[in-house]
Order: structure tokens, then C-alpha cells, then sequence
């Protein structure tokens, strides 16, 4: 069964995962429907610092983000001098590199689903004299659908599987910054199988039913659309 500790360290990876996917959808939603649509030469540029956390080691990204967001770095010190306290080892310093390191599975589905649209759909509301954020907001937003639940799903999903970048930022403190692929660990260090197999067996179930859920739903959709 699950100890404290293990209910408190599920407690945070929801908490982390929620904020994290609800931030990343606001940020991330403009970010892809810009790159989904402008002609931009160099827009390949933005598209690689997105997807550079995909291929960049977690312990390399957890290292700089440390850097950063501690007392000597430039995050973290200019929130000292204004009377804070330094981001590293915080929940809101895994909140900032959670959303880094989990930003390409939600840009990119939402990406991908904005260019799938088309032009078409887009021009005859034009000349109905929508504006362009009504056009935003009835045509590209319902007809993204899939590209939202994938990204909404992919990004939770992944910022509860995050295992070096917290534990670079956030270290291992119980109760504050300790998630559930950290305690795994912990269980495993100390040759607990049992707790070890509860938690690793209670998220390989989740993320198998979450996809199920994202692929049946599109598949559904795309049958629905070509109806």
C-alpha cells in the first residue's frame, strides 16, 4: 500500500502536472498557431528551441535551469532583489522547468492541428467578416480539437513521468518538491520492490488508458469529419 510519503509525493505530481498542461496550453496555443500560419523565413529556428528538449539530456536542461533560477543566477537573483526567494528547489521552479521540458508535446500537436485546417475555412469566414480572432475562436479552436486532447494528454502524461529535470531543480525534499518518479527511485535505492511496483504498475496503467482515450477520441473525430 502507499505510505505517506508516497500519497504526498502523488499529491504534488498532479498538482505539478495540472498547473504545468493548464500554463502550457495558454502559452503554447499562440505559440503554435503562429508558427502553424506565418511564412516567417526563419520560423525553423523557434521550431528547434521547441523541440530542442526532446533530444537534449533532462540532467543537461535540469543543470542550466538550476543555474538559472538559483540565488547567483539571473532568474533567481533578480528574485531575491525584489524580496523573494530563488526559484531552485520549489514548486514554482518545477512548475517553469516542467513547462520547458514537456513544451514540444503540447506545441507541436497543437502545431500540427492548426496547419491541418487549411486555408479554405479561414477565407470564406473572412468573407463573412469575422474578425480574426472570431475566426480564431470558431473555426480553428473546434476544428484543433484532437490536437488539443493530444496535447493536453501528452503534456500531463509526460510532466508525471519527469525524473531528471525535477530532480535537478527541485531535488528530493518530501512533502515540497518530491514526486512520484523520484520516490520510485527512493523505493528502489532502498530495495523496496513492493512500494516500487505499486507506484511504477499505477502509472504504466494511467498513461496506457490516457492514450487509449487520445487515440480512440481522433479516431472517432477523423471518422466523424470525413462523414
Amino acid at each position: 500500500m502507499l505510505s505517506e510519503t508516497d500519497l504526498s509525493a502523488l499529491i504534488i505530481t498532479l498538482k505539478l502536472a495540472s498547473v504545468t498542461t493548464i500554463l502550457l496550453i495558454l502559452v503554447g496555443t499562440p505559440i503554435a498557431w503562429w508558427l502553424a500560419r506565418t511564412q516567417w523565413r526563419f520560423k525553423f529556428i523557434l521550431e528547434a528551441l521547441v523541440a530542442l528538449p526532446l533530444i537534449l539530456p533532462p540532467t543537461v536542461l535540469g543543470f542550466y535551469l538550476l543555474v538559472a533560477l538559483g540565488p547567483n543566477g539571473p532568474i533567481g537573483g533578480i528574485m531575491q532583489s525584489l524580496g523573494g526567494q530563488s526559484l531552485a528547489f520549489t514548486f514554482s521552479g518545477l512548475v517553469i522547468g516542467s513547462m520547458i521540458y514537456s513544451m514540444p508535446f503540447v506545441i507541436q500537436p497543437l502545431q500540427t492541428a492548426f496547419s491541418n485546417i487549411g486555408q479554405r475555412p479561414f477565407e470564406v469566414a473572412a468573407t463573412l467578416r469575422a474578425s480574426p480572432i472570431d475566426r480564431f475562436f470558431s473555426i480553428a479552436v473546434p476544428l484543433a480539437r484532437p490536437g488539443f486532447l493530444t496535447a493536453i494528454v501528452l503534456g500531463f502524461a509526460h510532466t508525471v513521468g519527469e525524473f531528471g529535470v525535477v530532480l535537478m531543480i527541485g531535488g528530493n525534499i518530501p512533502g515540497e518538491t518530491q514526486v512520484l518518479s523520484i520516490a520510485i527511485y527512493d523505493h528502489v535505492e532502498v530495495l523496496e520492490y513492493s512500494q516500487a511496483h505499486w507506484l511504477s504498475g499505477g502509472l504504466l496503467l494511467v498513461s496506457f488508458i490516457l492514450l487509449i482515450g487520445v487515440y480512440a477520441y481522433n479516431r472517432r473525430f477523423s471518422l466523424y469529419k470525413n462523414s
